[in-house]
């Protein structure tokens, strides 16, 4: 409980200057602290799902929700999902059925240094209906299933460095990502690993149209280093792959009242030679997001 005015002063004056000075800085990084202690709620809305090169869930509309907590300003929970509310989708040739997709992720970050996080994914694209040979179970990490864990280091100078530009590098750690022998026998985790490199540019900064100013270009490369277990569909086999090629523009809108909404046009290409005949090699998403 806080002491009395009287109690308060007298402790004032027992204690020296500098005395007070450090408690009273100690009092407000530890304000601080809580203060970064706090929920980030964001949806996205896109005209498809595209996750590194690949296309899920076929050309409709996605809606993605994630939650995050920062439970230290070092250390972060949160949930993703993403569903296009589809239980048949359709490839281009407009006759071969495929199920409708949906994916929901529980992951942790942790922040090493000021430019490197550690982020550790768990994905579960459980199917729209029971497909026989899989088990849907959450808790599945076995041939069968359809649960994944990707360990990423995420690499981000975009803050207080003179070359803005992010890196990542994520390797399959645990769950479905098995590759075999000739036989298709013989099974062994593959630990399939993605490489990818980005950099923004921040344009018109000091442009008196604010619908153009702070709108932020991002060129992508990456590439999929060992797809033995073919864990990237749309992606070569048996050699490192380019997959994910292309550049997003953003313009971020202040709402007012902490929400922000941030809307984007990326174009990608799949350089795969093979294995790209589902959906073709070039995509182009648009996107509009609300977060708090």
């Amino acid at each position: 409980m806080k002491p009395n005015r009287l109690f308060f002063v007298f402790l004032l004056v027992l204690i020296s200057v500098v005395g007070f000075s450090q408690t009273t800085q100690v009092e407000i990084d530890t304000a601080n602290v809580e203060n970064k202690k706090r929920l980030d709620l964001r949806v996205d809305f896109f005209s498809r799902y595209l996750w590194r090169g690949q296309c899920w869930g076929g050309d409709y509309v996605v809606v993605q929700p994630t939650i995050q907590y920062a439970v230290t300003p070092k250390l972060s929970l949160g949930f993703w999902a993403t569903t296009n509310f589809k239980n048949d989708y359709f490839y281009p040739d407009g006759e071969t059925a495929y199920k409708g997709y949906q994916e929901i992720d529980f992951y942790v970050t942790y922040t090493l240094a000021d430019f490197l996080q550690l982020q550790v994914w768990d994905y579960y694209w459980p199917s729209v209906s029971k497909v026989e040979g899989i088990n849907n179970g959450f808790f599945n990490y076995g041939k069968d299933g359809s649960k994944t864990v990707d360990a990423i280091l995420y690499f981000d100078f975009s803050e207080g460095y003179k070359f803005p530009f992010n890196a990542t590098i994520s390797t399959l750690i645990a769950g479905n990502d098995y590759r075999y022998d000739s036989n298709g026998e013989n099974a062994k985790q593959n630990f399939t690993t993605y490489l990818e490199l980005g950099y923004t540019f921040t344009l018109f900064e000091k442009s008196v149209c604010k619908a153009i100013r702070s709108m932020e270009l991002a060129p992508v490369i990456g590439a999929v280093l060992n797809n033995k277990a073919g864990y990237y569909s749309y992606a070569d086999y048996d050699e490192v792959s380019f997959v994910n090629m292309g550049i997003k523009a953003t313009k971020e809108f202040d709402l007012g009242a902490g929400i922000a909404m941030p809307v984007s046009l990326c174009y990608t290409h799949n350089g795969a030679k093979h294995n790209t005949e589902a959906f073709g090699n070039n995509f182009l998403v648009a996107g509009i997001s609300f977060s708090y």
